[in-house]
């Protein structure tokens, strides 16, 4: 190992004392497993407790295997094929994410006295709604890992709303536990982070160009535009471009009406607006912006302009002409481990004993015993670890009673049957494990490719140097993962969040591989991001995270050898839904439901199987989720 990666803390066996501390029940014996022994174990969930492991989390090794064998190489033979379960269960739901939890609430409450089994291949439930825990400081730090927010809820349906009810979910009560005034109190505002390899100069500018102003409660910049555009490390006539842009506040483009302008900005690319409208043609200028369009999932060249500058922020919105806009529902209603407490609440009033407690607010500090989770005289179960690889009618699909359930868990094939089966897993996973699916619409579910996207949660055992910078969060432009936060100041039930700089503390970061300026469509850029993804190795990650948190924070005294306590990269290889349609590559229709979408013609029902999942609304919401959830169960009613 040479100096530069001891400086850094890479020989800090950070993940392992942290999974050892997380599973306080694990047995001594683990003392003297070699590191690869105990990364096995990380990774296969055998210390029973999924929320508390580290490394490589989301899509874990060891949850996509048996998948990419059936889609990859067509496997079909997974040898002696056992009846799992004696009886016929009313309901075989295939994913226990949001969507496929929400379904088996809703078949419940029409039929209480159902037997429901839950299929999912991951060591924990949810899907993008993801926990993660450390324990730092003798304190139970909890983060997210995916689904991050119950975005603007007073705007959800009646069956998303009534769900809620049901889990005893007030929202009002968002209003005080995020701490909105947390940022301001302590002078914390937003940046941009220059790293040295792409900038020649590690230099952090506390400017917002716009990524954080709608979400993040943030203290305002200290610098005006131009002073934060003086101490950017490009060039003089990039600054001359970029300060133009930023201050710009006639309107560019008089000759689109008003009531055209949405639609002219849809029809073509930030960077293209940039270009043609503000004439941008600095190569630092484009450098700088590139990918600060974030979960877009693809950069400034592949974003429509009207997305860049309405939901990223991204300057440029003035210079459109475009009116002032009412002021949104505020961005508070989150759980300290994000929507994974949504989970949690349903999993426990599916399945009573997997924890104690009936609020919100208990949830989020309750211990789930994943025993409880698979138990014989439960009437819902939730089976784990078990990738389904087959969905058949038993007979003909217009008549049949039964649909058989085919997975593979630990090795071996299983099979269980039910009289109803909702699909709530990938869309584009469908076709190999259904091909009785009519073609057309296993084609139309095939086109569901969905955003690469990694949520890393990094443990720190204090927050000294962002208070010393007056920092709550900064876009990274060139850095591996392309922005870094403090979590959410969020304190329900027994949680508090930190209250001093002294106290251990969460930083979120996140990164959307794609390929750039190809001239690329966006299912192309997903598949390249996918695979950049997967080849990636967890060294590799934590090296880019190290060097980033250092380079931006090293003038506030922070040490990433010292200060890093533990590091979960959520890796999501499939991860956002193809969400609605970016008219740069995609028809556009006038009404929502219309059936030349594919996933309108993905999601029919087939015989007794209902497909869900937050891909059949072509949304990644966790509303969308819910609500074909509903759909799904309706319609097998």
């Amino acid at each position: 190992m040479n100096s530069r990666d001891r400086d850094l803390g890479m020989d800090r066996a950070i993940s392992r004392r942290d999974l050892l501390q997380g599973m306080g029940a694990m047995a001594v014996g683990t003392l003297c497993m070699s590191p690869d022994q105990i990364f096995a174990l990380e990774n296969t969930g055998g210390a029973g407790y999924s929320p508390a492991l580290t490394r490589f989390r989301g899509s874990h090794p060891g949850s996509f295997g048996v998948a990419h064998k059936l889609a990859l190489t067509g496997r079909r033979d997974w040898g002696t094929v056992r009846e799992a379960d004696d009886d016929t269960y009313d309901l075989v739901v295939v994913g226990g994410g949001i969507s496929g939890l929400a379904a088996a609430h809703f078949f419940l409450k029409q039929k209480p006295k159902a037997r429901i089994l839950i299929l999912d291949n991951h060591d924990d439930f949810g899907g993008h709604a993801r926990r993660n825990e450390f324990q730092v400081g003798g304190r139970t730090l909890i983060g997210y890992g995916g689904n991050q927010t119950l975005e603007a809820p007073s705007g959800y349906s009646d069956v998303v709303k009534g769900l809620l009810r049901d889990l005893r979910v007030d929202t009002g009560k968002f209003d005080t536990a995020y701490d909105q005034k947390f940022y301001k109190r302590h002078g914390l505002a937003a940046g941009i982070y220059f790293n040295r390899r792409d900038w020649g100069v590690d230099r952090l500018v506390l400017f917002d160009p716009g990524n954080f102003a709608s979400f993040l409660p943030l203290a305002p910049s200290p610098l005006r535009p131009k002073e934060a555009v003086a101490q950017m490390p490009i060039s003089e006539a990039a600054r001359r471009e970029f300060l133009r842009l930023l201050v710009t506040r006639k309107d560019q483009i008089p000759e689109i009406p008003p009531d055209e302008k949405v639609e002219y900005l849809y029809s073509l690319s930030y960077r293209d607006f940039l270009s043609k409208h503000l004439k941008i043609s600095e190569p630092d200028v484009f450098a700088v912006l590139q990918d600060l369009t974030t979960d877009s999932g693809v950069g400034i060249d592949a974003t429509p302009a009207y997305d860049a500058l309405d939901y990223v922020g991204l300057p440029g919105w003035d210079a459109a002409g475009l009116p002032d806009t009412e002021e949104s529902e505020p961005y508070i209603h989150h759980f300290p481990d994000g929507n994974a407490s949504i989970a949690r609440l349903l999993v426990r009033r599916l399945i009573p004993a997997v924890a104690p407690g009936n609020t919100m607010e208990d949830v989020v500090t309750a211990r789930f015993d994943y025993s409880k989770l698979d138990c014989e005289n439960s009437p819902v179960r939730l089976r784990l670890e078990s990738t389904v690889v087959g969905v058949e009618h038993d007979g003909d699909p217009k008549s049949a009673k039964r649909v058989q359930v085919t997975y593979v868990k630990n090795g071996s094939a299983s099979s269980v049957q039910a009289r109803s089966c909702v699909l709530a897993c990938d869309n584009a996973m469908i076709p190999y494990l259904c091909p009785e699916l009519p073609a057309p619409q296993r084609e139309a579910l095939a086109l569901q490719v969905k955003t690469p996207m990694l949520y890393t949660t990094v443990a720190l055992r204090n927050w000294k140097a962002w208070k010393k910078l007056g920092l709550g969060g900064a876009v990274a432009p060139g850095s591996y993962h392309i922005n870094a936060m403090l979590d959410f100041p969020v304190s329900l039930g027994d949680y508090s969040f930190a209250k001093s700089p002294d106290d251990p503390i969460t930083v979120h970061m996140e990164r959307f591989p794609h390929r750039s300026n190809k001239g690329l469509t966006l299912r192309e850029q997903n598949r390249i991001g996918r695979r950049e993804m997967l080849s990636t190795s967890f060294e590799t990650i934590e090296r880019s995270i190290r060097s980033q948190l250092a380079g931006m924070l090293g003038s506030g005294g922070f040490d990433p050898a010292r200060d890093i306590e533990g590091i979960t990269v959520n890796r999501w290889p499939h991860g956002y839904s193809y969400t609605w349609y970016n008219p740069l590559f995609d028809k556009v229709y006038w009404d929502d439901d219309d059936e030349r979408y594919p996933h309108i013609r993905a999601r029919k029902q087939f015989g007794r199987i209902a497909i869900a999942n937050a891909d059949a609304g072509a949304n990644a919401m966790l509303e969308t989720a819910v609500e074909q959830g509903h759909r799904a169960v309706t319609e097998l009613a």
